[in-house]
């Protein structure tokens, strides 16, 4: 069990200590960012701008145009709420190098209520242009998404969940941009998960379905996905994220585009609803979007 923060602070203290240039910019998010040991390592290249996230995303752009690479560390649900003309202009239109770590996405806020629940910010990003988008699923992921942000020239988004998963990869682990990953093979379901909602479908225990993660949303091997989707007679999206503009629009974008039939389920939450305080499990369960949510899912698709 690993918190994906503690694995990308610690690769981003191995990739300056190799040689990177970065700089960390948090909006009094030190604690919910767990940059500690990175800022100890490092106190010159860590800036709290306080509670102005706007002012974080303009700084840490015109930091990058320094020749930096700039990360910013804050929650996810501000990140594209309060700054979000600063995200298109000062990073996207202009494709600084920024990487923007959104974190404690989805419920991870729980209950705070919808104010701080994240749930529309892959919506929103794939509004913007030049900004490549990642969910990792452990923490694994997490670290080699982080060490490809640093090679990448041009700004970045990634999606961060805030508790400790299970470890789903091996430390020689490769990402690979727009690469689909099957979890699980099986027949006649494949399950596409945003983030740690993998480990969910991993929690199903069915061993029938395919269970497909999408780490990379953009860039995405679009051949790949219909390639997937073609083997199967039934469809289901997972995410912690409104079904208007996260990956279940993304799915069925593909399936319109590419003229597939199959049986479609998506599983988030509702369009034009809001979210109430409650625990990340039960929000979950409510959405249908845990094991049992999925396990039910499929006993009606049988039962049809």
């Amino acid at each position: 069990m690993q918190d994906l923060r503690d694995a990308v602070i610690a690769t981003l203290v191995e990739e300056q200590n190799n040689g990177a240039n970065l700089s960390v910019m948090v909006a009094d998010s030190t604690s919910t960012s767990k940059i500690a040991p990175f800022e100890k390592a490092f106190p010159d290249r860590v800036i709290n701008v306080g509670i102005a996230e706007q002012n974080m995303v303009g700084m840490a752009a015109g930091v990058a145009l320094s020749g930096r690479t700039v990360f910013t560390a804050n929650a996810a649900p501000f990140l594209f709420a309060r700054s979000n003309e600063q995200v298109k202009n000062d990073i996207c239109y202009t494709e600084t190098n920024v990487k923007m770590l959104g974190l404690n996405a989805g419920f991870a806020y729980g209950p705070l209520g919808a104010t701080h629940h994240c749930t529309n910010d892959i919506a929103i990003a794939r509004t913007f242009g030049n900004l490549q988008i990642f969910a990792p699923a452990d923490a694994v992921q997490a670290s080699a998404i982080a060490r490809y942000a640093i090679a990448h020239n041009g700004p970045v988004y990634i999606r961060m969940d805030s508790d400790k998963v299970p470890v789903l990869h091996d430390d020689d682990y490769r990402f690979e941009p727009g690469k689909p990953e099957i979890l699980q093979q099986g027949e006649g379901t494949v399950v596409f998960c945003l983030g740690t909602l993998a480990h969910e479908a991993l929690a199903a225990k069915d061993s029938r379905i395919t269970i497909v993660s999408l780490p990379s949303l953009w860039p995405l091997d679009e051949a790949a996905v219909v390639a997937l989707i073609a083997r199967h007679q039934q469809v289901i999206t997972m995410e912690e994220h409104v079904l208007s503009g996260g990956l279940s629009s993304i799915i069925g974008e593909i399936l319109l585009r590419h003229g597939l039939r199959q049986r479609f389920t998506p599983l988030g939450i509702p369009a034009y609803e809001f979210t109430h305080s409650s625990s990340r499990a039960a929000l979950r369960r409510q959405f249908r979007i845990d094991a049992e949510g999925l396990k039910s899912t499929l006993n009606q698709a049988a039962a049809a």
